[in-house]
């Protein structure tokens, strides 16, 4: 571990999607930078292990990644030079039902709005425009509020978006399209009847047709290590094995920003904060955690319906009303007992990710904030409905509780992946209602996690929108957005 003792232009605390795009955005300015992570290894949630047992390789946190591929700034570098490679699952997404069928999103919008039948019209209508309009779009889905270039598309997106997933679910005849409906909702990692959870079905389902939901060759922690790569390629420093919990810890720095949560910010830097925004940083509410499970597999999971076997992502859940049940069971702080699991079975697609004829499972299920109940059984008793004989093919698991991811990732407070519940109450107000929401009350002092806009996934666009900030306020640096490409 290198230690720098020099001053710098800015530093950047923590090494995760975020922290790593606006190191990248400062350092693309000609400033010195220095990137500082606490763990050994960098990634934050972008890291790829053997968790199991030799041989197979599992992603730690984030696994499939729809929003990597939809960043403006991400699609911007040439993280192709710095070894990063794509790989499109034959199906973005299956949700299988009890019957033995299945919901495909496929990637063509058609074929997907065609296997709906009955609710083919409706799909299209609801998510054709999202799909057409996406260029227009992508700067305000992924930017903090502010006044849009093409108001028409958006207003036309909002009208839905702006709606909980239970409403626009009523749209739908079949059970078919409204399950498939619901495992993209529930994404939002909240209740289905909470105004705004409509944006995030919405969107995926149209990234999913415009640029599919892949998964790095590799494992995630090949995006760990391209992004930092093409850091240090620019002139940028980095510094692992450095927790800090406090500001004076830091080099002479003119801009510091923090990838890290309210509740971190604070410890390390409250003292140095306004007791007007404490204040506010104290009302900022997490959301659900999560349950994750990873398993070393004899063979590809069995799934009744053989187009789930062709599937990146699997939803399990069956109905809408088992899904929505579940959801808000998990949000008022009781386990749900039929839990809705994402699930995705990279090694399928990815033959680096197990040894010959082996394969690899990554699951999890919502549960309470802060729960440390045990989901294995219930989870594996989940994937089993689906793909029966899928338990006698385990030869390898690996199990993470909300207090265990969080000790993992101090990001994830209680087990929340979103750095704070992404409600209407905190779509732009996050982490508090200011001009600004990446400054805080120090000047020279930005928070840059996926709790300012837009919010989670592995996007980069939190650090970017902040580093643009800083650039602006402290260097007088203007940088121009990224216009958004629908294609690669």
């Amino acid at each position: 571990m290198e230690t720098y003792n020099t001053a710098f232009d800015a530093i950047v605390v923590g090494s995760g999607p975020n922290g790593l795009a606006a190191a990248i955005a400062m350092q693309q300015q000609g400033l010195s930078v220095l990137l500082i992570e606490g763990k050994d290894v960098i990634g934050g949630g972008l890291r790829t292990t053997e968790l199991t047992l030799p041989g197979f390789k599992h992603d730690v946190c984030s696994a499939v990644h729809p929003m990597a591929l939809a960043s403006p700034f991400f699609r911007s570098l040439p993280l192709y030079q710095h070894g990063l490679r794509y790989i499109d699952p034959i199906f973005p997404a299956a949700h299988p039902f009890d019957n033995g069928t299945a919901a495909i999103l496929y990637r063509s919008l058609s074929d997907t709005a065609t296997s709906l039948q009955k609710d083919k019209q409706i799909y299209l209508d609801l998510i054709g425009p999202v799909v057409s309009d996406w260029d227009k779009l992508i700067g305000n889905l992924l930017s903090p509020l502010r006044l849009p270039k093409h108001p028409f598309a958006l207003a036309t997106f909002g009208i839905n978006a702006l709606q909980s997933a239970k409403m626009v679910s009523k749209r739908f005849f079949t059970e078919k399209a409204r399950g498939l409906w619901a495992g993209m909702a529930a994404h939002s990692i909240q209740p289905l009847a909470n105004l705004t959870t409509a944006a995030i079905g919405m969107v995926l389902s149209a990234v999913g047709h415009i640029h599919g939901w892949p998964i790095p060759e590799g494992g995630s922690q090949s995006i760990a290590s391209a992004l930092p790569s093409y850091f240090i390629a620019l002139g940028g420093k980095v510094q692992t094995g450095f927790m800090i919990s406090d500001l004076n810890q830091l080099p002479s720095a003119k801009v510091v920003l923090l990838d890290v949560t309210p509740l971190q910010l604070q410890k390390i830097a409250g003292k140095n904060l306004s007791k007007f925004y404490n204040w506010q940083l104290n009302n900022y509410r997490y959301g659900m955690g999560v349950f994750k499970v990873d398993w070393a597999l004899s063979e590809p999971v069995p799934f009744t319906a053989k187009e789930v076997r062709q599937s990146g992502t699997i939803h399990l859940g069956n109905t809408y009303n088992e899904i929505e049940q579940s959801e808000i069971q998990s949000a008022i702080g009781r386990t749900a007992a039929s839990p809705f699991v994402l699930m995705a079975q990279p090694s399928i697609f990815d033959p680096t990710r197990a040894p010959d004829g082996k394969n690899t499972a990554w699951e999890y299920c919502h549960v309470p904030f802060g729960s440390v109940t045990d989901m294995t059984n219930i989870i594996e008793y989940q994937v089993e409905r689906f793909a029966p004989g899928f338990k006698d093919t385990i030869i390898g698991r690996h199990t993470m509780n909300t207090q265990k991811m969080q000790a993992y990732n101090p990001n994830y407070i209680g087990g929340d992946i979103n750095g704070g519940v992404l409600d209407i109450g905190q779509l732009y107000t996050r982490p508090a209602l200011r001009v600004s929401p990446y400054r805080t009350s120090k000047k020279g002092l930005y928070i840059c996690s996926s709790s300012t806009p837009p919010g989670g996934g592995v996007h980069g666009m939190c650090g970017y929108h902040a580093a643009r900030q800083g650039l602006a306020d402290v260097f007088k640096i203007r940088i121009p957005g990224i216009p958004a490409k629908s294609t690669i």
